[in-house]
């Protein structure tokens, strides 16, 4: 892990605006790295001005780039402008852990039926709350089965869960009697215009990884009804209704960067580390995938790239002539006729490896777009008169999704 530097803290009060404008213009500057995906592009534009760079990327292997992908910036040897691109990226996004104190210790099976890894993102959270002024009622936000609600609850509190799955409704109305909690469970859909009735200044609305327009819609909506305090981890920031980005604060809306839907979701191609066979099923996925283009574009003697539907794990099974037979049916190419099947794979597995190594340069641009995204939302939050903090509840490896906005006003 890279050393914490001076500018790795909390972020507050002017802190905020001065680093969203810094970030707006180091993402500005090198969207023609940051924009154009490997994947679909089989020679990308930057690669004739950074030449030495490309090469030495493509010589690497698939393990080389496995190795480097959760943690690009700390890549040694590449050629520049990777370092110097690197070393401000990591400036840029790098924010400290928010103060933590003690929380009680959860009530007796409180955590059943939680998966380990989400137990331990909601103690996390959990812990990182603090707020001036003490909390009478949470809401929690497109809650599941709310567990975190249940987490949170303390003595003389109330708790209310707004969910729009009926089945983790009946389920988290289960648990919260047989806990004896003052839980009410609501089947809602947040983003529908009722929602708005279901808020009131006494509440201290919580988000755990809600989803784009979700958590968007909260803080729209807590900070009309007057809510005095909130907490807020976002997640998924492509998850939005139109095809490209709305800025919610009006700095944000005046920033000359435009983001589609491939743009939003680059920080999300940051995951937690998966099992061997889940990785290997993905690379093949990739690789056959990689190959079909190779194909397609010789078949049809376009030199582009041809999006192809996502095919069921099973089909990985199958010998590979018979999965690039079925895509081509499905795309309604002509007759693919006689093909070197063997060398077409091979053609997949080393275009993956390149592909691979070549979003390691996209990959020094994930958190800083994230905490664009972050930040857009904290400064909508501090024109509706808030007072922000901006900091980590938990360390990477646990959720990469580790920013949380705690907001408080009078």
């Amino acid at each position: 892990m890279p050393a914490r530097g001076v500018e790795d803290d909390v972020l507050t009060g002017e802190a905020l605006l001065a680093r969203f404008m810094a970030l707006d213009a180091f993402l500005i500057e090198h969207q023609s790295l940051w924009k154009p995906r490997p994947f679909t592009h089989l020679q990308l534009p930057w690669e004739t001005s950074h030449p030495e760079l490309a090469t030495w990327l493509r010589a690497r292997s698939l393990e080389a780039a496995e190795s480097a992908h959760h943690q690009p910036a700390l890549l040694e040897h590449a050629p520049e402008p990777f370092a110097s691109l690197a070393a401000r990226a990591l400036s840029l996004s790098a924010v400290g852990p928010l103060p933590n104190h003690a929380l009680e210790a959860a009530s007796h099976r409180l955590n059943v039926d939680v998966p380990g890894r989400k137990w331990q993102q909601i103690e996390a959270f959990a812990s990182r709350l603090s707020f001036a002024r003490p909390t009478r009622h949470w809401l929690d936000w497109c809650s599941g089965k709310g567990h975190l609600g249940r987490r949170l609850l303390q003595a003389d509190q109330q708790l209310t869960c707004l969910e729009y799955d009926p089945a983790l409704v009946l389920s988290g109305q289960a648990l919260s009697q047989r806990h004896q909690l003052p839980a009410l469970h609501i089947e809602q859909d947040v983003l529908a215009a009722d929602t708005t009735s279901l808020l009131d200044a006494s509440h201290t609305p919580v988000a755990l990884h809600a989803c784009g327009d979700l958590h968007v819609r909260l803080i729209q909506l807590a900070s009309a009804a007057g809510c005095k305090q909130m907490a807020i981890a976002p997640c998924c920031y492509n998850r939005i209704g139109p095809t490209h980005y709305r800025p919610v604060s009006s700095t944000a809306g005046q920033s000359a960067l435009q983001l589609n839907l491939e743009d939003l979701s680059l920080p999300m191609s940051e995951t937690v580390t998966a099992g061997a066979r889940v990785r290997r099923q993905r690379d093949t996925s990739m690789a056959r995938r990689l190959a079909f283009d190779l194909l397609q574009r010789q078949l049809r003697g376009i030199d582009e790239y041809l999006p192809t539907p996502s095919l069921p794990v099973s089909w990985l099974d199958k010998p590979f002539a018979e999965y690039c037979y079925h895509l081509a049916a499905l795309k309604e190419l002509s007759t693919i006729g006689t093909q070197d099947w063997s060398a077409v794979e091979a053609a997949g597995w080393r275009r993956l490896a390149q592909v691979r190594n070549l979003e390691l340069v996209r990959g020094l641009f994930r958190r800083p777009l994230e905490l664009w995204l972050v930040l857009d939302r904290a400064l909508f939050l501090t024109e509706q008169g808030y007072t922000l903090r901006l900091g980590t509840f938990c360390e990477t490896p646990l959720t990469p999704r580790n920013f949380l906005l705690l907001a408080e006003r009078d």
